[in-house]
């Protein structure tokens, strides 16, 4: 039993590791794709499906967060769902086919779906009001980092062992949390919830659709593929459908009256555009890297650490001493500059950076990160009841997910439709008759016009149009980073004994 005024550690250790497994699952796969891919004779296409069904199967799952925890309980649920998330990862990493691993990642998504939302509900009805503040700090620490580092401990485990490991260091990490949870997570009271089939199916249709327009479009070449028109097509109606039934029905599967208040709204805009900022970043990076830059698997892997251990100090300093100080406006809006200013960094580049040329704006994202996800969570949850807590939760986190998703989708277009304008227009430029040309083959021994004189200028012009690219990609994330910031200005400031209260999302 809580004691007031007390903070259960072990709880807090819990739901951080419940919480962990996912986010980390959610980027440390990534690293590993190509091995895995090679493993089962795949295709580029074939591949991302082993990414794009865990996306899909947690998005679709996690809105229903509140009703699962209202008809179980809470702790029922997260039991169930960090023993299937395991169960899960050990098939993943025995998987002996293409399919295999996709139907496995699939179960494990919808499982993940439901422990960050879980986790932090648990957290923010466990503890008191005037510490919660400090709990929510080690939460997030874990959360915001273990999602930057993910990449790392991919690139270390897939070059040293094996890609099967991405999948079962999560099972220590299983272990521990359900060893802990078991033992001091309380029961909670069910509620006889009925199950709302139609409105479920409606939103299974227009979110899993809309997922895979995201994470395929750009490999379809978007509204060219018939499979992405129907998918649209199919997304439209099921979310108008979903909609319309539920603020007719009496028992929705997901209440979006939610929405109703407005900081909760706005802050659901606000932490879509961030997400798209952030992790679009963070998902381009790597390949900007190794394919440009030359950069090895490992070390590309270590340019996240600088952005993990300043993402971990800023969420530590802003959950414990900063929301008490300051309007969380501010700080949300001070993250987001920092945020904007790491992409430009990026943006500012040439072929020749070095590595702290290419880590110091990671950095600067990683304070930017620490500075946005607790002051966000208070202005989100300012007048949430308690008695919405999971099912605000679950929506949040979809609309943090969904943003995400639609980042990585941007900058993948970005990048691809900028290096055929881009090579179209330096190619414009380059010919035999141009004297920078010709001064740039000269210490080469070759013209412009000779066979081997003109393969050499298009690649270098096709590493140029790749670069550009790039650069353009991490700029235009720094504007939406900042294009968010004016809609702080509609939120209602939190009144002053609630910055410390509320759940980090």
């Amino acid at each position: 039993m809580i004691q007031p005024g007390h903070i259960n550690r072990v709880i807090v250790v819990a739901v951080v590791l419940s919480a962990i497994l996912e986010v980390l699952d959610s980027t440390i796969v990534n690293v590993a794709l190509p091995h895995i891919q090679a493993a089962f004779g795949a295709t580029t296409d074939q591949a991302t499906w082993i990414l794009t069904s865990y996306i899909v199967s947690a998005v679709v799952v996690m809105p229903l967060t509140g009703f699962v925890a209202r008809r179980i309980g809470r702790r029922r649920l997260i039991l169930t769902a960090v023993t299937g998330f395991a169960a899960m990862s050990i098939m993943c990493g025995l998987s002996w086919s293409l399919e295999t691993i996709v139907a496995f990642r699939l179960a494990q998504g919808m499982f993940g779906a439901f422990l960050i939302p879980l986790s932090q509900s648990i957290l923010f009805d466990a503890f008191p009001r005037e510490k919660r503040g400090q709990a929510m700090a080690v939460f997030g620490l874990g959360v915001v980092v273990a999602p930057v580092l993910g990449p790392t401990v991919g690139a270390i485990l897939t070059e040293y062992f094996s890609w099967r490991m991405v999948f079962f260091v999560n099972l220590p990490v299983a272990a521990m949390a359900l060893l802990l949870l078991a033992g001091e997570l309380p029961d909670d009271k069910t509620e006889e919830v009925r199950i709302d089939w139609k409105g479920l199916a409606l939103l299974a249709i227009g979110i899993g659709c809309l997922q895979f327009i995201l994470d395929q479009g750009e490999t379809k070449d978007w509204l060219s593929s018939r499979v992405i028109q129907v998918a649209l097509i199919a997304s439209v109606l099921g979310a108008l459908g979903f909609i319309f039934h539920t603020l007719t029905s009496r028992h929705p599967v997901v209440d979006l009256r939610l929405f109703a208040d407005r900081n909760f709204a706005l802050c659901n805009m606000i932490i879509a555009g961030f997400a798209i900022s952030l992790f679009g970043g963070i998902a381009i990076l790597p390949t900007f890297v190794q394919n440009l830059l030359d950069y090895p698997v490992i070390e590309s892997g270590h340019l996240f650490i600088p952005r993990g251990i300043a993402a971990g100090v800023s969420m530590v300093l802003t959950g414990s001493v900063l929301v008490t100080r300051f309007d969380p406006r501010l700080l949300t809006g001070l993250g987001m500059l920092l945020t904007a200013a790491g992409n430009f960094m990026l943006g500012s580049l040439n072929l020749n950076a070095g590595f702290w040329q290419l880590a110091w704006p990671g950095f600067v994202s990683g304070l930017g990160m620490g500075l946005v996800f607790v002051p966000m969570s208070i202005l989100a949850f300012e007048s949430i009841s308690k008695t919405r807590q999971d099912e605000a939760s679950g929506l949040f986190n979809v609309t943090r997910q969904l943003g995400s998703s639609v980042g990585i989708s941007l900058v993948g277009t970005w990048v691809v439709r900028g290096l055929q304008t881009n090579t179209a227009v330096l190619s414009q430029n380059v010919t035999p008759y141009n004297p920078a040309a010709r001064a740039y083959l000269a210490p080469l021994g070759l013209t412009p016009d000779s066979t081997q004189g003109a393969a050499v200028l298009g690649q270098e012009i096709a590493r140029q149009a790749e670069m550009i690219s790039y650069l353009t990609v991490f700029n235009n994330l720094g504007l939406l980073a900042l294009a968010t910031i004016p809609l702080l200005f509609f939120c209602r400031a939190p009144r002053a004994d609630q910055r410390a209260a509320a759940p980090v999302h």
